[in-house]
């Protein structure tokens, strides 16, 4: 597939790094830091101009393109970047990226002329509602409409020796649930029968809503439902983070430096209390009684202020912080201060869009542990040479299927249970092995 890029910033190079092995890419930026180490790394070609350039949009070869995607920061850019896209290559796929939640409804109104969009800051907070739906979890992704919940957790000492120091085939697993990979310092495997979860380990599991609180449950034992939220920070992110916890029903408090900005976020969220503060102020915290709240939000521009804020609300007795990461060498050092969550913006946008450059049926994609693995969400066809076997029977090749979604209901497969053609298959696999998988299925 020829793909074109436009934005060579975190979207952008994550995205270049997703999709390189695979497709002929060309990416355009106006920074040239940007663009030499993508091009010494993956061996792609790179054009040095402003995306909102008819002649650069030329130049990069769009109109052989199958795939066009404008993610620079910058919506103006993006705009007129896929407008000329558009001209040049009326069959090519185009794919924004917004900051404006305007142009997202403009686009499902169909008053938007591209095929997709994806707006960071939307993206962000559906993470960060799910990471506080589920608190005792690095990670957590929805598939099948909310049917199927993609769930990382890490094995903490207390956890119910109902699951853990047993094989697997003998432990007690909530029911619609499967174990899809059991990580161990730095590696990984895709358990069977006999392997065995121990503390200090981490497992992705797949299964239905109910089951991944089950699995909650038992590794952490004791942690209720979270319904008073901090949120530091009230850019767009914050903002939008905000938004989507009070749509949920759980009270939140917002923390802004601007006043300004605080008075905006008071007007557009008359149902969120909004202090204009620091929240770097040990009296302010102490008075507000900030270190109750039984979650908070770091979302705040820069990471070390964001590190020294969560660190700060700790102190205070905040029990399960999330932060928003800028940069992605942030998140280490985040987790390693004792951060239970990062979220990177970047990150959950390329998730979005990468999907575009797979197979026509993958109609979501996750991707895991820095993009090493991904999770697929595609349709079998007829003449799948898995078709017609039992899970039992079918060869484990470094995939393994987790769920199967048939007549718009999501199935945890027994071993015993057939492979359909026209199934749809959760499916988690290593990136590299995922044009395999496609091809398999």
């Amino acid at each position: 597939m020829k793909i074109i890029v436009v934005g060579a910033g975190q979207v952008g190079s994550t995205i270049v790094e997703a999709l390189h092995s695979e497709h002929d890419l060309t990416v355009i930026d106006t920074v040239r830091e940007r663009l030499e180490p993508l091009a010494y790394r993956y061996d792609i070609v790179t054009i040095e101009a402003n995306g909102a350039s008819r002649r650069a949009i030329q130049q990069a070869g769009t109109s052989g393109a199958d795939l066009f995607i404008a993610c620079t920061s910058r919506d103006e850019v993006n705009l007129v970047a896929c407008s000329f896209a558009r001209a040049e290559a009326p069959r090519a796929t185009i794919v924004i990226r917004t900051s404006n939640v305007e142009y997202i409804d403009l686009w499902r109104e169909g008053r938007l002329d591209v095929d997709f969009a994806v707006s960071s800051e939307l993206e962000t907070a559906r993470a960060v509602a799910r990471s506080i739906g589920m608190p005792s979890a690095r990670h957590t992704d929805v598939f099948a409409d909310g049917q199927v919940e993609i769930v990382e957790f890490e094995v903490p000492a207390g956890a119910d020796t109902d699951v853990v120091g047993r094989p697997l085939r003998e432990a007690r697993i909530p029911e619609d649930s499967r174990v899809l990979a059991l990580i161990r310092g730095s590696s990984l495997t895709l358990p069977g029968g006999g392997d065995t979860i121990a503390v200090g380990d981490r497992i992705v599991v797949i299964g239905s809503p109910s089951a991944a609180r089950a699995w909650g449950a038992l590794l952490a034992p004791g942690q209720g439902k979270v319904q008073d939220v901090v949120v530091f920070g009230g850019g767009q992110v914050g903002a939008a983070i905000a938004r989507r916890l009070s749509e949920q029903g759980i009270g939140v408090r917002l923390i802004e430096p601007r006043l300004e900005r605080a008075r905006e976020v008071a007007e557009q969220l008359p149902e969120c209390r909004v202090y204009n503060a620091t929240g770097i102020d040990a009296d302010f915290l102490e008075r507000e009684r900030i270190g109750r709240a039984q979650a908070a939000v770091f979302a705040i521009r820069e990471d070390a202020m964001n590190h020294y804020a969560a660190t700060l609300a700790r102190v205070h007795g905040v029990q399960f912080t999330i932060a928003v990461v800028h940069d992605t060498v942030s998140t280490e050092v985040y987790e390693l201060s004792g951060v239970d969550v990062t979220v990177n913006p970047r990150g959950v946008t390329a998730e979005e869009i990468v999907r575009f450059a797979h197979d026509p049926r993958t109609q979501q994609v996750a991707m895991l542990e820095g993009n090493r693995y991904e999770v697929l969400d595609i349709t079998t066809q007829p003449t799948s040479e898995y078709v017609g076997l039992r899970f039992r029977e079918m060869p484990i090749r470094g995939a393994l299927i987790g769920a199967i979604v048939r007549d718009g209901k999501a199935l945890f497969p027994r071993s015993d249970e057939v492979l359909e053609a026209g199934d749809r298959v959760i499916v988690f696999t290593e990136r590299s092995r995922v044009p395999d998988v496609e091809k398999v299925l």
